[in-house]
């Protein structure tokens, strides 16, 4: 019993490095631009999509996607920005929420014209069956670790970008305060773009690797959305590492639900959410209001 509750902590450990990517782009969307993009969870889909043609057309390895599908991941959502979503951000709130809930169901039903409602996965080949032993016999794979390294390793890229480049500064700037960076001359415009070309890019590399661990189809973006919209709210608007522990816990939920009753898993998730949510309304790791 004490193993099979260990294994199940490990397991959901890992599993909340990718809820973590999920999330990453939400968090830093509403964080600067201060709107829930809708469409996330179908830009990450489409990733896993776009890795998908590019595996099949090149014989390339899944791994090596990464060096495709995030870079035209993010210069797709920084054209998005600049020609569509920054003539209707500045009007409100609803009008952004609109046009992304139009964005998602634009994606899926491209999607499924043109891959069809059946669901995908792309081989991994030796990680698919590659594991590591760690003591108390919990058999850890190698793919799950190496998606909560890149996890680990896209956070704190974030984190370093913001706190230590120009445009990362602009972008805490034009959070915090969006009226004064008009003032020292920047285009607020044009860093929203930025802001949208980092949450694709996170998308992407959540899309590569999703479509490695688990099947995915054209509906399954809202499903990403919603754990990705759980995992922020757990950690902490604006925090990236909050966000990190926010996926941990839901994947930690979710791990241990499954092992009480397999019909548990995402009802475990679910609950521990809208405790977090009751207690906790700003998150575990959210700053108070100033």
């Amino acid at each position: 019993m004490i193993a099979e509750f260990a294994d199940a902590l490990v397991q959901g450990l890992l599993l909340g490095g990718l809820y973590a990517l999920f999330a990453a782009g939400l968090s830093l969307l509403f964080g600067i631009i201060r709107f829930v993009n809708l469409a996330h969870g179908d830009f990450i889909i489409l990733a896993a999509y776009l890795g998908l043609m590019l595996v099949e057309a090149t014989g390339l390895h899944p791994l090596l996607a990464l060096l495709v599908v995030p870079p035209f991941m993010a210069a797709l959502g920084y054209a998005g920005q600049r020609l569509l979503l920054n003539r209707v951000v500045e009007r409100g709130l609803l009008p952004a929420i609109l046009v992304t809930f139009g964005l998602s169901i634009i994606i899926q039903n491209l999607l499924l014209e043109v891959f069809s409602a059946n669901a995908r996965r792309v081989p991994a080949g030796a990680l698919d069956v590659a594991s590591v032993a760690l003591p108390g016999g919990i058999n850890v794979g190698v793919l799950p670790l190496v998606i909560f390294a890149a996890a680990v390793l896209a956070l704190g890229g974030l984190g370093w970008f913001f706190r230590h480049t120009m445009t990362g500064r602009l972008l805490r700037a034009v959070s915090d305060d969006p009226p004064i960076v008009g003032l020292i001359g920047a285009d607020r415009r044009h860093l929203f773009a930025v802001a949208t070309a980092i949450a694709a890019l996170t998308a992407g590399l959540a899309g590569v690797l999703l479509m490695m661990k688990t099947n995915f189809d054209p509906a399954a973006g809202p499903a990403r959305l919603l754990f990705a919209f759980e995992a922020v709210i757990i950690g902490g608007l604006r925090n990236l590492w909050g966000t990190l522990a926010g996926g941990m816990i839901l994947g930690i939920a979710q791990g241990i639900g499954a092992r009480i009753d397999p019909g548990w898993q995402l009802l475990a998730g679910h609950l521990v959410f809208l405790l977090v949510l009751a207690v906790r309304p700003r998150g575990l790791f959210g700053g108070r209001r100033r």
